[in-house]
């Protein structure tokens, strides 16, 4: 039997436990994910257009990630454009993003954000669904289903 050596072994240990200690925090804050956008839509819909040619939508974006992400287009088979839309003081203009604040919202309502389907290669009627697909500055891609509803139509969640 050979004689052990203690101070190797304790030398041994403690980089063992440096290095288990090293891949916790690498696991801790990635492999749960907190750290990065979480991002889900609800509340989508296009009211039925008037317009031949042109719509709007509205949606909510909710980010429960410890992260900010930024919308940075929106694309449809059914429109040759979507394009962003904020609105203040009454008046419209377009912009080329919108931020996704971490652990907050993005809304698209009625007088306020919106999505502006221009060039419609079809009149969307109510009942019919229109399929989005969102891009993000860091996350993968959303696709949403967009009902459209009667030109009238008020959301009891006030967009």
């Amino acid at each position: 039997m050979r004689p052990t050596n203690p101070g190797k072994r304790l030398a041994l240990t403690g980089i063992a436990f440096a290095g288990a200690l090293a891949l916790a925090g690498c696991g801790g804050s990635g492999a749960s994910g907190s750290s990065a956008a979480e991002l889900s839509v609800a509340a989508s819909y296009m009211p039925q257009p008037v317009s031949a040619d042109m719509a709007a939508g509205f949606l909510t974006i909710t980010n429960r990630g410890g992260t900010k992400d930024e919308l940075t287009s929106v694309t449809s088979d059914s429109a040759g454009e979507i394009t962003m839309h904020e609105t203040n003081g009454g008046a419209m203009e377009e912009v080329n993003s919108f931020e996704v604040p971490a652990h907050g919202q993005l809304v698209f309502k009625s007088g306020g954000n919106h999505l502006m389907f221009e060039k419609l290669k079809r009149r969307p009627e109510q009942g019919d669904t229109i399929t989005l697909k969102l891009k993000f500055a860091e996350s993968g891609p959303l696709t949403v289903e967009m009902p459209v509803k009667s030109a009238t139509y008020n959301p009891s969640t006030g967009h």
